[in-house]
């Protein structure tokens, strides 16, 4: 595990961070460098550094998660796919991003990585398994 977190300072570290959130609390180790990654200036990197400080963080790690989220996903909504993913892992600890779930179902022509009809249906999928646990 110490090579993955050396990996979170090359430009490999998106993939770093997702392996780091497979191996969920064991890498706890990698928490602090993941927490400054939220504040990168790449939405991605963002996105990614968030996904895995959830999956190994937990619910200490929710408000900052969930605000991470929402404000890539504002940035650029071809992050939609990858946030609704973590968000709908997140379960009750993503309440604070109800709204911006609730407004994306409504939406006429919903955002997403690739315009087309299945990944407006697997958007559509996500949002609604995440409004339904509430």
């Amino acid at each position: 595990m110490p090579r993955l977190v050396e990996l979170l300072d090359t430009h490999e570290r998106d993939e770093a961070a997702e392996v780091l959130g497979r191996i969920g609390p064991a890498a706890a180790p990698a928490l602090p460098r993941l927490r400054t990654m939220l504040t990168a200036g790449y939405e991605w990197t963002r996105v990614y550094a968030a996904a895995a400080l959830w999956e190994i963080g937990g619910a200490a790690e929710a408000p900052a998660v969930v605000e991470t989220l929402l404000e890539a996903w504002a940035e650029n909504d071809a992050t939609s796919n990858h946030v609704l993913a973590c968000l709908s892992r997140m379960g009750p600890a993503a309440r604070p991003a109800l709204p911006r779930v609730r407004e994306e179902l409504m939406l006429l022509r919903r955002s997403g990585r690739f315009r087309s009809i299945s990944n407006d249906e697997e958007l559509q999928a996500a949002c609604r398994t995440i409004t339904a646990g509430f």
